[in-house]
C-alpha cells in the first residue's frame, strides 16, 4: 500500500539558482550532498554518476522537492519542456491563500507568469501558471472558500 506522495525530483542545470528560487517560494533546505560512485550509478542506471542535489521542504506540506544537477553523464533540455502538451511530467501546482498577492510578490523578484490569473468558472478556483528553473511549470492555485 503506498502511504504517501514523498518527493518530486528536478534535474536542474543551475542548483544554487533553482534553490535559490524555491526559497523565494517558502521552502526550506533539509539536506544537501554531493553523491557519486558505483551504488548511485546501478540505482540511476547512468554510467559515471556524479550530481550534487539538494531537499526542500514545504512547511505544512508532506510532499518534499527534491532538485539535482548532474555533472556526469551530461544532461540535455528537451526545448518543449514549458509547453503544456508535451507527454511526461506536466506541472507542480501550489495552493494558496491570496494568489493576487503571491503573483504580486514574485513578480516583484523578476519571476515571468504565463498570463494574467484566470478564474475557472465551474469551480471558482483561481490559477496562473509561471516559469521555475530551467523552464518548468508551476501554478498557483487559489481555491474558493466554501
Amino acid at each position: 500500500m503506498i502511504n504517501k506522495l514523498d518527493h518530486i525530483n528536478i534535474v536542474v542545470s543551475n542548483l544554487q539558482k533553482a534553490k535559490d528560487f524555491f526559497l523565494n517560494l517558502g521552502f526550506k533546505e533539509e539536506i544537501s550532498s554531493r553523491i557519486s560512485g558505483e551504488r548511485f550509478s546501478i540505482i540511476a542506471g547512468l554510467p559515471d554518476f556524479d550530481a550534487e542535489f539538494v531537499g526542500l521542504t514545504l512547511p505544512g506540506s508532506a510532499t518534499n522537492v527534491e532538485l539535482i544537477q548532474y555533472y556526469s553523464p551530461p544532461g540535455g533540455k528537451d526545448p518543449d519542456l514549458n509547453k503544456p502538451n508535451q507527454l511526461g511530467f506536466r506541472h507542480m501546482a501550489f495552493a494558496v491563500d491570496d494568489i493576487e498577492a503571491e503573483v504580486a510578490r514574485l513578480k516583484a523578484k523578476g519571476v515571468n507568469f504565463q498570463s494574467d490569473i484566470q478564474v475557472w468558472e465551474k469551480t471558482g478556483k483561481k490559477l496562473v501558471y509561471f516559469y521555475g528553473p530551467d523552464g518548468i511549470i508551476l501554478e498557483f492555485a487559489q481555491y474558493r472558500k466554501l
